[in-house]
């Protein structure tokens, strides 16, 4: 073969890979735009029963501001000071208005303004639950993929019981015997308190490693088990033997073939987990001293601070939306099911 044959037949192959750029930009787009359409009536939906809320709870600033015993007239004057003498689809325009650019009203209680009291909170909790989610994505993958390559083993056995053991243990209980251990005995972690990352990785990293360990927990086991069910799963399709009656080694066979396709169900699975990690982690927060977003929605609820709930109602919806849209992306991009439109 000559030195000029070489290029000409790769030229083919260099079409090929500009071609499928394209239609990967266009798939994820695709699912992109299905996304959205899905969500957004999903949004506008949460959202209006959640202002809805209002109306049905009864609450007024009034009888927060001015006590029990205020006159109706007194009532009467606070509510129309806070619009709340306006048709209710006239709230809801003006409050959704104010939703879509970021301004989620203002407190009852104290007269501040919500998106900043759930900024500061809010940082706190996705701290911790990022961290979470990293610890338990990495320890659930390698105990799944461990019992999946290790089927009907001992070893298989063992991580099914672990993580059926860990799944069951509750996050506050799991907090309580990290900070007697770590914190108290061994003196490896501070017990309580927060500490911004502008004032320092290390500090930070610090305070937000033991409630993100107790919250872990339930991360890992859900994706061990579902990864582990999926890949056993895919290692009995037909293309994996296929794949071995080609000759293809074992490590192929297990990252192209096996690996993306049992993804999806443990990707599927984190949808939901993010923001659970974000908006029930309350008590977690409590036993740690954090003042996070959990803490947050449960001081204003027990305060009837409506629009401060209702802040917390929106910000969790938002959460919710946007980490499920990341997961059908990121689904789109890497399981060929999903390409194919399954």
């Amino acid at each position: 073969m000559t030195t000029t044959e070489a290029p000409a037949r790769s030229a083919p192959a260099r079409w090929a890979a500009k071609d499928r750029a394209p239609h990967a930009l266009g798939r994820v787009l695709a699912t992109l735009a299905r996304s959205v359409a899905i969500f957004a009536p999903v949004f506008l939906v949460a959202t209006f029963v959640t202002f809805a809320l209002r109306s049905l709870s009864g609450l007024s600033p009034a009888r927060i501001q001015l006590g029990e015993e205020a006159t109706p007239e007194a009532v009467a004057r606070v509510e129309a000071q806070w619009g709340l003498d306006r048709p209710f689809l006239v709230q809801y325009g003006d409050w959704i208005g104010g939703v879509l650019h970021g301004q989620l009203g203002t407190s009852w209680s104290n007269g501040a303004d919500i998106s900043t009291l759930i900024g500061l909170g809010l940082g706190v909790s996705l701290s911790v639950a990022v961290f979470a989610l990293i610890i338990g994505v990495t320890a659930g993958f390698a105990l799944g993929t461990l019992a999946a390559l290790r089927r009907t083993t001992w070893v298989d056995r063992a991580i099914t019981g672990f993580v059926t053991v860990i799944s069951v243990m509750p996050a506050f209980v799991v907090g309580i015997v990290l900070v007697a251990v770590l914190a108290v005995q061994l003196h490896l972690f501070p017990s309580a308190g927060y500490v911004p990352a502008a004032q320092g990785l290390g500090p930070w990293l610090a305070h937000i490693t033991l409630p993100a360990l107790a919250l872990s927990f339930d991360v890992t086991a859900d994706v061990a088990r579902q990864l582990r069910s999926s890949l056993v799963a895919a290692y009995q399709e037909n293309y994996v033997t296929g794949a071995l009656v080609r000759g293809l080694s074992p490590r192929r066979i297990f990252f192209v073939h096996v690996l993306r396709n049992g993804l999806g169900p443990a990707l599927a699975t984190l949808g939901l987990k993010f923001p659970a990690l974000v908006g029930a982690s309350v008590v977690t927060e409590w036993i740690f001293g954090l003042q996070g977003f959990g803490r947050f929605a449960n001081d204003s609820a027990q305060a009837g601070d409506v629009p401060a709930v209702q802040g917390v109602l929106v910000v969790s919806i938002a959460l919710v939306v946007a980490f499920n849209l990341a997961v059908n992306l990121v689904l789109a991009r890497v399981t060929p099911a999903s390409r194919r439109g399954v």
